[in-house]
């Protein structure tokens, strides 16, 4: 269950760079919002600007035509009132009705702090007086009694940070409860895909928001085990039957091959008709050793063949296998150069001596069966990195390409159901490479230096 905390890690990961990008896109917001709401400055700018601006004349006060038209824009309206009388000497033309002529030092105060008939208030100095704007009720909203407590002023950065992570601790822990379940709920579906690929064949409850994905990992599950079943049936039918035609063949194969022996060696025979039954021998020998070979390979296959691994030197049993086809008195067209360098006498390797043989024998016996013509067959042991390579060249009619790249990777040994040869060829190398494999070895095919065949086969070092 290693991906649930890297999933729980993921998510509390996307949470606090949310939570991030949140805050920095809502200081933002606020920076924006806040220019656009005094797009001609502080209205507390603007009163001073137009006490500034307010002159008196012969015949009263004139205000600049710039800031009347300013003033017009945002619908505010202004007055002046004089330091002596508290009487407005002067107004916009669209003042209130109702309002007072005449302010009280209180009235001044009040309206130095917040409304005048509910209408926001902003006080400029002027000469000789002051000036009041006022604007619409739902201009501005202005806070009447200002004051703060020096000691919350001094800690508000620390109050601030502590509500800050508050709201981080408070948000964190609705996530992992809203999500905990989830979690919870993806476990057992992780576990659930995990069985599909060991094929251990345990359910998972159909429970909670992930119910219809559960039942359809528990569905590939049962098909799975199924086809898994049907395919070991059917492994387990086609071996008990080479096993079965291997054993039925071997008796009425004796007889024929005894009886051919005997015609073969009868003088009162013609020798055209002992010819024959010598190539009615040579055939059903040839018939035996496919028999064998096909149920070697069938017991390879499924495991069915016991494996007695053992410590032995690789260079002795190449030698001796190569000194038995020399001992066979073969025909001079067939000649083996044993190409092994001198110093190299000891290469312990674990091994089942006897199935090593059989592979060397299938190589050499594989270089005489496909060069009727007659060939070169080399024989040489190596010492490569953690391995020894033993390889077996000729150069004889070799291959193509493609036929070794076809050897190389074929599926199986029932490749071909046309060309017997063909076949009982890739018998022959799969047997081969079968019995590497069981070694722990590589088998690899590829055209000889000689321009003939050659496979080479690497089985690791002992110790």
């Amino acid at each position: 269950m290693k991906s649930v905390p890297k999933l729980i890690r993921r998510f509390v990961g996307v949470l606090f760079v949310s939570l991030i990008l949140l805050f920095f896109l809502n200081i933002a917001v606020l920076i924006q919002v806040g220019s656009r709401q005094t797009p001609s400055g502080s209205p507390y700018t603007l009163a001073d600007e137009v006490g500034e601006a307010l002159r008196k004349e012969v015949d009263g006060y004139f205000l600049d035509e710039a800031y009347a038209k300013t003033l017009e824009a945002e619908n505010a309206w202004a007055i002046r009132i004089d330091n002596e009388t508290h009487a407005v000497t002067w107004h916009t033309g669209n003042l209130p009705e109702g309002l007072p002529l005449t302010y009280s030092l209180s009235q001044v105060s009040d309206l130095t702090l917040g409304y005048l008939r509910d209408c926001p208030t902003y006080v400029g100095d002027t000469e000789g007086g002051i000036v009041v704007l006022g604007y619409p009720p739902t201009r501005y909203w202005k806070s009447m009694w200002p004051t703060w407590d020096y000691d919350f002023i001094v800690t508000l950065p620390q109050t601030l940070l502590t509500a800050f992570l508050c709201n981080v601790l408070l948000i964190f822990l609705i996530y992992m409860v809203v999500t905990g379940k989830l979690i919870r709920s993806v476990g057992p579906l992780i576990e659930g895909i995990q069985n599909l690929t060991e094929n251990c064949g345990l359910r998972i409850r159909e429970t909670g928001v992930f119910s219809e994905l559960a039942f359809h990992i528990n569905e590939a599950a049962a098909r799975l085990q199924k086809q898994e079943h049907m395919l070991a049936k059917k492994e387990t039918a086609r071996a008990n039957w080479i096993a079965g035609v291997s054993h039925d063949i071997r008796t009425p194969l004796s007889m024929v091959m005894g009886y051919a022996d005997q015609l073969k060696e009868d003088t009162h025979l013609s020798q055209e008709e002992r010819q024959k039954a010598a190539v009615i021998l040579r055939q059903s020998q040839r018939i035996r050793d496919l028999v064998n070979d096909l149920n070697l390979a069938s017991k390879l296959e499924y495991n069915m063949q016991p494996i007695h691994l053992e410590k032995q030197n690789l260079i002795a049993i190449v030698r001796q296998v190569t000194a038995d086809f020399i001992n066979l008195n073969l025909d001079e067209k067939y000649l083996i150069f044993w190409e092994t360098e001198e110093s190299l006498t000891v290469c312990p390797v674990n091994t089942d001596k006897a199935l090593i043989k059989r592979a060397l024998g299938n190589l050499i016996q594989n270089s005489m069966n496909h060069n009727e013509q007659g060939c070169h067959i080399h024989i040489r042991v190596t010492e490569e990195g953690s391995a020894y390579t033993v390889t077996v060249a000729d150069d004889g009619i070799g291959a193509t390409e493609e036929q070794i790249d076809a050897l190389n990777h074929a599926p199986h040994y029932m490749v071909c159901d046309e060309s017997t040869d063909q076949q009982r060829h890739g018998l022959g190398l799969h047997i081969v490479g079968q019995i590497l494999h069981a070694h722990g070895g590589e088998m690899e095919i590829k055209r000889s230096e000689f321009g003939g065949f050659e496979v080479d086969l690497r089985l690791p070092k002992t110790i």
